[in-house]
């Protein structure tokens, strides 16, 4: 009878131990896990906070954050940092802002975006400015293996493809997944209208090799010939 009070006191005891987190058995405190518990889910919530915020131009807030410890980096689901959120937003203020914390402008999502690229694309020219001041990478790509340039020159986007072609050590020639470097997409993706012969001309005048061909063998001269782009075959004659 003695032994079985005894059994039934020695339980109570340590469940009050296990309940007032004093069960470090096997080396574990409960009181410790409780408290990593509640700092993970802290930082869940306040990288969601700064990431809203961003998204919703808070400025103020944003700062706030940074100079709190917010992570500058911080991601969204599909790994978009910060910065290139802003850059979706084309929110040059809050690009500044979070590169004067330190963001970083190559970082890539998970579809091969980084700010930089994504500047480039979508000829955000003040950015790409901002970007190449701040450590921008020539060696990063995206998902079609391109450059900041490339997309740039598709779309005719003058100011843009200027900054970047004349820009020292940026790889003018480099040829994309499509077999197409910037030249040969401008002549190729364009529609030969004067912007797309604007952008032809900075391109032959930044040194970019106008004999490089597509997969087929067949040169932008060639493209241009055939498209009957007559001004934007002038001037890859002249460069020839």
């Amino acid at each position: 009878m003695m032994m079985h009070m005894f059994s039934l006191m020695l339980m109570v005891v340590l469940s009050a131990f296990s309940f007032f987190g004093l069960d470090k058995c096997n080396g574990v405190d409960s009181s410790k896990s409780l408290k990593t518990k509640e700092s993970n889910y802290s930082m869940e919530v306040n990288q969601s906070s700064i990431i809203e915020a961003v998204k919703n131009k808070q400025y103020t807030a944003v700062e706030a954050a940074l100079k709190k410890g917010a992570d500058v980096n911080s991601k969204d689901r599909y790994d978009k940092n910060l910065l290139l959120i802003a850059t979706e937003n084309d929110d040059l203020k809050m690009a500044q802002l979070l590169v004067s914390h330190g963001a970083n402008v190559n970082q890539q999502d998970v579809r091969s975006d980084s700010p930089f690229l994504l500047a480039g694309a979508q000829g955000q020219t003040e950015l790409v400015k901002l970007y190449l001041a701040n450590g921008a990478r020539f060696d990063l790509f995206n998902r079609y293996n391109g450059t900041a340039l490339i997309p740039a020159c598709e779309r005719g986007y003058i100011e843009t493809v200027k900054v970047l072609a004349n820009t020292k050590g940026f790889p003018i020639d480099h040829v994309n997944r499509l077999g197409w470097t910037a030249l040969m997409e401008a002549v190729v993706l364009g529609n030969g209208s004067e912007k797309f012969v604007k952008i032809v001309q900075i391109l032959v005048d930044a040194g970019s090799d106008v004999n490089i061909p597509d997969k087929n063998g067949v040169t932008a001269l060639q493209h241009a010939r055939l498209s009957g782009f007559t001004e934007i075959a002038k001037v890859l004659e002249k460069a020839r």
